[in-house]
């Protein structure tokens, strides 16, 4: 158990010690919350486009519940494991590159980012199959916003595997009860 714990701060530390000034202000960026709005806004229209006003309110409903029981539970995994983040973790003090000051709340598994971002990316990707170069570009913000978090301090990569699970598994559950009950919103959704 040790050894793994070992690991993932020492793979943390090669992460977050590749540091530039440029690269702060990208990763900064990257995982800011707004900077991603007209990508929402984009897969909402998307949605619309393909699926009618009708099936795409309920489909935006459940991306919106499945982020938001995303972020629920990792909020409720924060407080039941405990583990503090890189940037506030007493043997790390020092070694941790610090970007504007941003340290996180105290806890950190499992990342709320990375839950949040393959959440709503999975689902979408699930629901919009026919198009799949569509799940290269999800999959790829999710990345990045993953590196982000990792590059600026304030998750190892073991909260960030959690996340990612964590989302996985809200957007399989809104998956299949969305399938369901496709006759009420079209059989056409996702998978055949």
């Amino acid at each position: 158990m040790y050894e793994l714990v070992d690991f993932d701060m020492a793979l943390l530390l090669a992460i977050n010690g590749w540091n530039a000034v440029w690269a702060d202000n990208v990763m900064w960026i990257i995982s800011g919350k707004l900077t991603w709005i007209p990508l929402y806004l984009l897969l909402i229209g998307l949605l619309w486009w393909r699926f009618g006003w009708k099936r795409a309110l309920l489909l935006t409903l459940a991306l919106v519940a499945v982020v938001g029981l995303s972020d629920w539970t990792s909020g409720l995994i924060k407080h039941a494991v405990c583990r503090w983040r890189p940037a506030r973790e007493p043997l790390l003090d020092g070694l941790v590159h610090v970007v504007n000051g941003y340290r996180g709340g105290r806890f950190g598994f499992v990342s709320s980012h990375a839950a949040n971002t393959m959440g709503l990316s999975l689902l979408f990707c699930m629901l919009y199959n026919k198009y799949s170069h569509h799940v290269w570009w999800l999959m790829l913000w999710v990345g990045m916003n993953c590196w982000s978090r990792m590059y600026l301090g304030v998750h190892y990569p073991g909260d960030i595997v959690g996340g990612l699970l964590l989302g996985s598994f809200w957007a399989v559950i809104a998956y299949v009860a969305i399938r369901l009950t496709r006759r009420r919103i079209g059989a056409d959704i996702g998978y055949k």
